[in-house]
């Protein structure tokens, strides 16, 4: 994936309006029942951002962000400030936080994720753009030293010095970005004052990494 390991700058989000979609095939059938099937294992993100930028320099920022991205053509990192982290809105990270595997003695590398719900119908997505400075990772209840443990911060998967022993809880903590890309290959901007402009709404889109 051609992707720019940077993020966009958080003002030029502010304002911004979006969420998670699915896809779901609904066929109805004779009898009045339906069915239902997903070909998506993950939701997809999408947002609408610039309803913030009043000034002609943070439109003028949007654009060279923009350009630099070369429109569609290459992704960057998104903060999703309604989810971001691993850990509840008013709470501190911890290593406690989510349970990313189990041990097995020979597994040492495991991938970064997060939990929606609880038992059996509970949704567990991938994180894949943690923000490599946040990653905490304990082993049954125990955080590990930073050094016992190696990211791969383009994948989200955190390789422990030692496979866990068998049936050793590994979890983690950590904030997040999305993996996104400009939906759109225009940026239309109105000049509204001699400092003063509006930006059309520009679309993201989630892409898979």
């Amino acid at each position: 994936m051609s992707f720019h390991d940077i993020r966009l700058p958080a003002r030029l989000a502010f304002g911004s309006t979006g969420g998670v979609e699915r896809r779901t095939e609904v066929a109805q059938l004779a009898n009045g029942f339906e069915q239902r099937n997903t070909p998506w294992a993950h939701g997809r993100r999408r947002w609408l951002i610039g309803a913030a930028i009043k000034s002609l320099a943070e439109a003028a920022e949007l654009v060279a962000f923009f350009e630099a991205r070369r429109g569609r053509l290459f992704a960057f990192r998104f903060r999703d400030f309604a989810d971001w982290r691993s850990a509840p809105a008013a709470l501190p990270i911890t290593a406690l936080d989510q349970q990313v595997g189990v041990g097995d003695g020979e597994t040492a590398a495991f991938q970064l994720c997060k939990t929606y719900g609880a038992g059996e119908h509970a949704y567990v997505r991938p994180i894949t753009r943690p923000v490599a400075d946040t990653v905490t990772v304990a082993v049954d209840g125990t955080p590990l030293d930073p050094s016992a443990f190696a990211l791969d911060a383009a994948s989200g998967v955190v390789t422990l010095d030692a496979p866990p022993g068998e049936g050793a809880a590994v979890t983690a903590g950590f904030a997040f970005d999305v993996p996104v890309r400009f939906d759109t290959d225009r940026l239309d901007i109105t000049l509204e004052g001699f400092d003063a402009g509006r930006v059309v709404a520009v679309p993201l889109v989630e892409v898979r990494a």
